[in-house]
């Protein structure tokens, strides 16, 4: 039954780490003046802010498959930039380590912002953050909710001379064969969850099994069913086959019906927001859960979960295992500070969407006062190599080869017995960072250069 006062919600919020196992759209408040990234400008880079406040620019999927998580990074960036200029409780700008931030705008500026929608498409990502940068003269650009428009759009803040604090993107290319100077990632990414995924599937399913995989046939999808496979592969299972699936699929009947004649007693759901709830659903209907094969009880799999996911898929979650790069339910200092605030804010958790979303704005301005300038080269050199904590996912560093955040990586499964239509995930694992990291030049995320920092104009 649906909490009808966040108070209600607050008093029964003590999910948290009993029995975890740790293992070794709203339009903007006015608009800067723009500097257009031309070869004539006089600025020392693109849209340096010259009056009383700096416009940032809010990229998110307003329509589409990824609507929900749009809407929630939205929540979050508007509660980002409440707590900037001095609103509210403070949120984490009270338990992050570094203490930059005053409260007083970015460098004693305002903080406005502007908004776009991707629509959960390359194109339309990358022409509404150009008229971001180009009309409403936005320094920094932040968002969306899919690695194909985290991959367009930060290519195109690198060329023109923009910060790009990526929102939600969780293929290896990000931050791997696309990955540029200017673009920065703090959610984990397709590797991590095999490498936290594959001990913990290890121990529930064994090391004989035969998996199945529906892929969405975009950037992340590939590099996702990779990472899980080669993981799963490693300690034994086999790979039966891989069949990609159009990322604007809603009905997934037919590509169901298929993994029944297999011989797969796994099927794994390369697949997020609507497309994961209608897979995993067509999945129950044609009731592959209450299925023996192999002498095995049949198990789904899904590798990147979230809140909104599990409220869309339902009793379907149950005791269905993923990875997740933060949980509301997590008790540490940072994360109670943020649910605390979102929670008075909204009226609900926020998503792990909105997590990422609301550390990225923090964690720009805090580089750019620690930097003392807007320059992006400035916050390219403060955030290379930056050590933090407090920010909900304990300490966390943004490592300067690939500007990708390492830190611990959640393993979670549905309730069984959820107690709100919030309380649909436990977390079964907190996967420290010394299993999820590798080397900048780790094979699944060969083939590109950072380059480096451009300040455009």
């Amino acid at each position: 039954m649906p909490f009808t006062k966040w108070e209600d919600f607050m008093s029964k919020s003590d999910v948290t780490r009993r029995g975890v196992l740790r293992t070794g759209a709203v339009a903007g408040a006015g608009l800067a003046v723009p500097t257009l990234f031309t070869a004539s400008s006089a600025a020392a880079f693109t849209n340096e802010p010259t009056g009383s406040s700096v416009t940032l620019g809010f990229n998110v999927p307003q329509t589409g498959p990824y609507a929900d998580e749009g809407a929630d990074e939205l929540r979050a960036y508007e509660l980002a930039v409440e707590h900037l200029n001095g609103g509210g409780d403070g949120g984490m700008m009270t338990t992050f380590s570094s203490k930059a931030l005053q409260g007083n705008g970015i460098l004693g500026k305002k903080v406005e912002y502007v908004t776009g929608d991707t629509q959960t498409k390359s194109d339309a990502a990358r022409a509404s953050a150009k008229s971001m940068i180009e009309k409403d003269g936005a320094v920094m650009i932040t968002g969306g909710s899919s690695s194909g428009v985290a991959v367009a759009v930060q290519a195109l803040c690198q060329e023109a001379g923009i910060i790009f604090m990526a929102g939600l993107t969780h293929s290896n290319d990000t931050t791997g064969k696309d990955k540029r100077a200017n673009g920065f990632r703090h959610f984990f990414n397709s590797y991590m969850s095999g490498a936290a995924l594959a001990p913990v599937l290890k121990n529930a399913y064994g090391t004989d099994r035969k998996a199945y995989h529906l892929t969405a046939d975009y950037n992340w999808g590939y590099t996702t069913e990779e990472a899980v496979k080669s993981s799963t592969e490693a300690m034994g299972w086999e790979t039966v086959n891989t069949v990609l699936t159009p990322l604007t699929q809603t009905d997934f009947s037919s590509y169901i019906a298929p993994v029944l004649q297999s011989g797969a007693d796994v099927l794994v759901l390369n697949h997020y927001g609507g497309n994961m709830v209608n897979s995993l659903t067509n999945a129950v209907q044609f009731g592959l859960r209450d299925k023996q094969v192999n002498g095995k009880n049949f198990e789904i799999v899904v590798p990147l979960y979230s809140r909104l996911m599990a409220k869309g898929a339902g009793a379907n979650v149950k005791g269905i295992f993923g990875s997740t790069n933060w949980h509301w339910s997590l008790q540490d200092e940072g994360s109670k500070a943020f649910v605390r605030s979102f929670g008075t804010k909204y009226g609900f958790p926020p998503s792990q969407a909105a997590h990422t979303c609301y550390v990225q704005a923090l964690l720009y301005a805090d580089a750019v006062e620690r930097a003392g300038s807007f320059n992006p080269c400035a916050v390219d050199e403060a955030l290379a190599d930056f050590e933090f904590d407090g920010m909900g996912n304990g300490p966390t560093l943004y490592r300067a080869e690939d500007h990708q955040c390492f830190k611990d990586v959640l393993v979670v499964k549905g309730k069984e017995n959820p107690s709100s239509e919030f309380d649909l995930l436990e977390i079964v694992e907190v996967t420290p960072v010394e299993q999820v990291t590798y080397a900048p030049d780790h094979p699944q995320f060969a083939g590109g250069a950072l380059g480096t920092c451009n300040p455009g104009a």
